[in-house]
């Protein structure tokens, strides 16, 4: 077995020179167009080697991402090429850096590329990568790595509808000092769109419990960059979710019924997933602890005020029965117990007093 692996680790470098070598040879033979096609190639090859264990080069990962800043077009041909890669192949190590360098361009990328990134394929949705039933038996590594392909590519398809859902990248560098803005646009959302947004980035905490275990990849750094990238995502979305809830509890006492309770269905799913998140290092635990006594902290609220509307629902189907009933007799007086209960609980107006206004205006 470990000769079998080895041999597969030498194939695989061969293969990365020959490749690399006859996309270099085109760029010096070019010098028009195609140079920068060419360029492009040898970029995507250098950062996409069939090595399972090491992480693509910054340098190459940084070429690949300084083809965001000249015109749309060129964007257009890196991000179609890195996705052609990414379909084309059969190997998990070069999967996995590809989904890793779509994740570089999510995270560091351009306007430019990040835009042409957002909009591809046009119709795109969950699954559109393409990568759930991806399988490389060659090696029992490359069979371990397969299963990080598959949940990795679930987890970018997530963060790229997210991110169409909130109309930026979470978790992108670009988007960290837009903080002020982001909250104003909060306050202005519906509540109805302030939940769909809630329970999108409770999606991504959910997908990032569904890694796969590391039973035999303990210290494979391709495997640690993924993770690393993720887990600044999480503390992203971490973010991203508290400025929401704290939204909810100015609008507690607006929330409908209905809203509530898909709110209340958010936050115990985000709670479900406190012990399963990644151990984000550099990152303090009372910020963490924060966000989970946050999250507690809101469910208990939001599941009196979904109580109280529940009694107050009970009690006005009660009081239209009675209604109903008494009106078949003709009962149709005020009684001075009748009262009637506006939906945000501030207001009750006494029937009695209503009866005796109109008496006094007869």
């Amino acid at each position: 077995m470990g000769r079998r692996r080895k041999l597969r680790e030498l194939m695989g470098a061969i293969k990365d020179k020959a490749s690399q070598s006859k996309a270099a040879i085109l760029c010096k033979l070019n010098t028009n167009t195609l140079s920068s096609s060419s360029s492009l190639h040898l970029t995507l090859l250098r950062a996409t080697t069939h090595d399972p264990f090491t992480p693509p080069n910054p340098k190459s990962l940084a070429a690949l991402l300084s083809f965001g800043l000249s015109s749309r077009a060129t964007a257009s041909s890196a991000v179609e090429s890195l996705m052609d890669r990414l379909q084309t192949t059969h190997d998990s190590a070069v999967a996995l850096k590809c989904l890793l360098a779509v994740h570089h361009v999510i995270k560091y990328g351009s306007f430019i590329l990040q835009d042409q990134l957002s909009v591809y394929p046009a119709g795109g949705g969950r699954n559109y990568l393409n990568l759930s039933n991806f399988r490389d038996d060659s090696t029992p590594v490359a069979w371990e790595l397969s299963s990080w392909v598959r949940w990795y590519a679930q987890y970018i398809e997530n963060l790229l509808l997210t991110s169409r859902l909130l109309g930026f990248f979470v978790g992108s560098n670009s988007c960290i000092v837009e903080k002020d803005k982001e909250e104003e646009r909060v306050s202005a959302l519906l509540n109805s769109n302030l939940v769909r947004e809630t329970e999108s980035l409770v999606s991504l905490l959910e997908g990032i419990c569904k890694r796969p275990e590391s039973l035999g990849l303990g210290g494979n750094r391709l495997v640690i960059e993924v993770l690393g990238l993720v887990g600044e995502d999480q503390i992203s979305a971490m973010n991203e979710i508290s400025v929401r809830v704290n939204e909810f509890d100015e609008r507690l006492n607006c929330l409908s019924f209905g809203d509530s309770v898909e709110l209340l269905g958010a936050l115990k799913r985000s709670e479900d997933c406190e012990g399963r998140l990644l151990a984000v290092p550099n990152v303090k635990n009372d910020l963490v602890e924060g966000f989970w006594g946050l999250i507690r902290e809101m469910k208990t609220k939001v599941g009196k005020e979904k109580d109280s509307n529940n009694k107050l629902m009970a009690t006005m189907r009660v009081e239209r029965e009675s209604f109903s009933e008494s009106a078949r007799f003709g009962d149709l007086v005020l009684r001075p117990s009748d009262s009637v209960r506006f939906s945000s609980g501030r207001l009750a107006v006494n029937a009695f007093h209503l009866s005796t206004i109109q008496s006094c205006a007869r």
